[in-house]
């Protein structure tokens, strides 16, 4: 049997492309066994196209995603030491989450999932680059949570 936490937090720089997906993906495979939600270092910038289309792909909706912040999460009342586990997806998103270790009992994975911003000069050569990321994601989702539950659509 499989250790799942009952509450993740995924993290990135911005969350606007690779924190976004792996929530997207997780509620899409476990449903609401698993509390899932994201943040970013920073938000600076709202979800980004090329993941709402690669995501869209493979049923999963991220165009009603509203990015946000760690600081923001916490002003709207999501307290950071809720979470069972944070899974940071970009080095700055693990230093942020272990910061957060000084004070919290958190558990904390760093998930080394590559940027796709910036890659591909070609919408296709850029969508490809999603996609890679999108399938890397939901590929350490799969080895760490464990096979997709039956989930109501």
């Amino acid at each position: 049997m499989v250790d799942r936490p009952s509450s993740v937090l995924f993290a990135c720089d911005h969350n606007a492309v690779r924190s976004p997906m792996a929530e997207g993906i997780m509620k899409r495979d476990y449903g609401t066994s698993i509390f899932v939600q994201s943040a970013g270092v920073r938000h600076d910038m709202e979800v980004d196209g090329f993941s709402v289309a690669v995501c869209e792909e493979i049923g999963v909706t991220l165009s009603k995603h509203r990015a946000r912040s760690f600081e923001e999460m916490e002003e709207w009342g999501d307290q950071i030491d809720g979470y069972d586990l944070i899974v940071a997806l970009s080095p700055a998103a693990q230093r942020a989450a272990l910061e957060y270790t000084r004070y919290y009992a958190l558990e904390v994975e760093y998930w080394p999932i590559m940027d796709p911003t910036g890659l591909g000069r070609s919408r296709e050569e850029k969508l490809a680059a999603y996609r890679q990321a999108r399938d890397q994601i939901a590929a350490r989702i799969r080895a760490r949570f464990g096979p997709p539950l039956e989930v109501e659509p």
